[in-house]
């Protein structure tokens, strides 16, 4: 998935105008303009398109974050300029004060069945032996999860091709393939 992608759906799950947007990167420290946010949210094939870079996204869901959850005590965190679906998906899961079980619900709700341990190895640090890299495919069932959880409306369910393509098979335990 695409930064542009991820700001494209937050942004119409829940229901964000340019002026909330701009909100939100201001309570991290940036002023955007309605000019930047309208060019990261155009169709890739548009002439004003610009990608949205992994600090400005990580600025949005650090917004996020602090419009949710309110300011952390002490020193400011350092600004991510690398993002992984793991740090992107951790940064959602704080903004939205979700349990793992309410992660899950979402998850599930999207067609993704993955147990709490597997999830609970998509929030590691990189350097723990059970750390599993979060793939696209999860991270695009959870913001679909967040959709009809926050919008109220029913996820679409993926083409048989895409989730042959990830390597889900009816006989996995949890229905998710780590490789």
């Amino acid at each position: 998935m695409t930064n542009n992608d991820i700001l494209r759906r937050l942004r119409y799950t829940f229901d964000y105008n340019d002026s909330a947007m701009m909100g939100l990167f201001a309570l991290s420290g940036y002023d955007a303009t309605r000019e930047e946010i309208s060019s990261w949210l155009k169709k890739d094939d548009d002439t004003d398109f610009k990608k949205c870079n992994d600090a400005m996204l990580a600025r949005f869901l650090n917004g996020m974050i602090v419009d949710n959850r309110g300011r952390k005590e002490g020193e400011e965190r350092k600004l991510e300029t690398r993002l992984t679906n793991n740090i992107i998906f951790m940064k959602l899961k704080i903004a939205l004060d979700l349990k793992a079980e309410e992660v899950l619900e979402m998850l599930s709700s999207a067609g993704v069945s993955v147990s709490k341990h597997e999830l609970s190895a998509l929030f590691r640090r990189p350097d723990h032996k059970h750390y599993r890299e979060c793939k696209d495919q999860i991270l695009r069932a959870f913001l679909k999860g967040a959709q009809a959880k926050y919008r109220g409306e029913p996820v679409e369910e993926d083409s048989p091709e895409s989730i042959e393509s990830v390597g889900q098979s009816k006989s996995q335990s949890s229905g998710f393939s780590w490789e």
